[in-house]
């Protein structure tokens, strides 16, 4: 096949008489290039002539191909998502009032992003509860052995009904502050340090750490078996019908798994409110949420910042304005 324009127009001037004029099939030449940050793909349409990057004036890569069809591809590095910043912009719409605090992680469970907002350390109050049960049954599979059913009935009632009684008799199987610690070096967490004694609910805590704990109750690299976190998922799921909060709030109906904290320090008379757990969201993505939070006036009002606060985590993953999918205000 002849390529230059000359070949051409000598072609229309002398058409051969031996034979039918060759008519050229449309080829579509697909070149895929791949970057550290994404694919980038450029289609290109091919007649008598070379292959030209004109053919795709959208693309974000060009492409040249020589006469005997050899493409190349010179890609465009797109940016990476920075979804720090942008949960840190969808929680410009949660408004803390007066004393309170509040900081969130969340993950996104089908793209394995993540984003944390703030760093402090908080009270866990009852949502230790979870580490506790998780240190549990981390000892029993190290040590072979099953759940007594004493602890079983403990494990059930703490989580579900956030007992603290039985809070606190596994709080002294486990060993106290030393085994959780023990535990939680093994399960990744490092901003986590068990409360002195007998205050389990004082144990202080951080939001990224938080999530790296419901990822080993949720996810495939987890240092607990599979029947370990079937066993902890399907009490978090079956959370009383008066503490269904927190982060169910970013949910699709009830399609959450949770466990909340709440806490009126002495100290101050200001609340501690915090919830941690999975939930799947509005559009179809299943999400890990920890959100800590102190300094409120009233439980209610903390209960009405944290949930913005998680509407707002998933808004930043889902890319939809948080301004009007979340809001807090101590006048609420």
């Amino acid at each position: 096949m002849e390529s230059s324009r000359a070949a051409r127009r000598n072609h229309r001037a002398r058409p051969s008489r031996r034979r039918p004029l060759l008519y050229t099939a449309l080829a579509t030449v697909a070149v895929v290039g791949g970057t550290a940050a994404g694919t980038v793909y450029v289609k290109a349409q091919a007649h008598s002539g070379p292959v030209s990057s004109a053919a795709a004036p959208s693309a974000s890569a060009s492409a040249s191909a020589s006469g005997s069809g050899e493409a190349t591809v010179e890609p465009v590095t797109q940016p990476a998502v920075d979804y720090d910043a942008l949960l840190a912009k969808a929680m410009k719409a949660v408004t803390p009032a007066g004393d309170q605090k509040v900081s969130v992680a969340v993950l996104d469970v089908d793209s394995g992003e993540s984003a944390t907002y703030g760093g402090a350390a908080y009270d866990t109050a009852s949502i230790v509860k979870v580490d506790i049960l998780a240190t549990l049954l981390l000892q029993a599979q190290k040590a072979g052995r099953q759940l007594t059913s004493t602890e079983k009935s403990y494990a059930t009632t703490m989580i579900e009904n956030s007992d603290n009684n039985s809070a606190t008799a596994l709080w002294n199987i486990i060993g106290t502050a030393d085994g959780l610690d023990a535990a939680n070096k093994t399960f990744g967490l490092t901003g986590t340090k068990g409360g002195d004694g007998p205050l389990w609910g004082l144990t202080q805590t951080t939001a990224a750490d938080q999530l790296t704990l419901l990822q080993q109750v949720f996810g495939d690299d987890s240092k607990l078996s599979s029947a370990s976190k079937s066993y902890i998922q399907g009490l978090m799921g079956k959370i009383e019908a008066d503490q269904q909060w927190g982060v169910s709030a970013a949910a699709d109906g009830s399609q959450w798994r949770l466990k909340n904290g709440w806490l009126a320090r002495s100290t101050t008379g200001l609340w501690d409110v915090n919830s941690i757990g999975r939930v799947t969201a509005p559009d179809g993505h299943e999400y890990l949420i920890a959100v800590l939070s102190k300094g409120s006036t009233t439980q209610n009002k903390g209960i009405t910042l944290i949930e913005a606060a998680a509407k707002a985590g998933v808004a930043a993953f889902a890319g939809s304005d948080s301004s009007t999918s979340a809001s807090a205000s101590a006048t609420d």
